[in-house]
């Protein structure tokens, strides 16, 4: 198992949604994975980067391990969070997948030209949604060493 956290095996994910149907698909798929993460959720792109960068509410918050980012965000988009977390020396070693609806060839060149670590394309049914969260977070707590803090 991954060392992350200062905990063997647990990662801490910030899920940045603005879609309450995908949040609850994604806690679902963590909780009956049975894997000891924890779930932090933003609804919009000024959130995130407040989130990662500790300011206002979140002054508090944890480091996260791993960020799932949707591209198609309110206040800020996917890409313009990308583009700030890559280019931010302090942030920029957290691995970022994009989790999103949009297959278009120009999203994917965009976000892997932003550093993206992954992208990855929403499936519509429930299941498979499910399935594709699962791998994910398989990959990064039992595969990937991800960065020590």
């Amino acid at each position: 198992m991954v060392q992350a956290s200062g905990e063997r095996g647990v990662v801490t994910v910030l899920l940045v949604e603005d879609d309450a149907g995908d949040v609850l698909m994604t806690r679902e798929a963590l909780d009956e994975h049975h894997v000891a993460n924890r779930l932090y959720v933003v609804a919009d792109g000024e959130a995130a980067l407040e989130f990662l960068r500790k300011q206002g509410t979140h002054g508090s918050a944890p480091t996260p391990d791993l960020v799932l980012l949707d591209l198609n965000l309110p206040r800020l988009s996917g890409r313009e969070v990308l583009a700030a977390v890559k280019g931010d020396p302090a942030l920029a070693r957290i691995p970022v997948v994009v989790l999103t609806t949009s297959d278009a060839d120009d999203d994917v060149l965009a976000s892997y030209s932003l550093h993206a670590n992954a992208y990855v394309t929403k499936p519509v049914d429930f299941d498979q949604f499910v399935d594709v969260v699962r791998k994910i977070d398989d990959f990064f707590v039992s595969v990937v060493r991800l960065p020590p803090r």
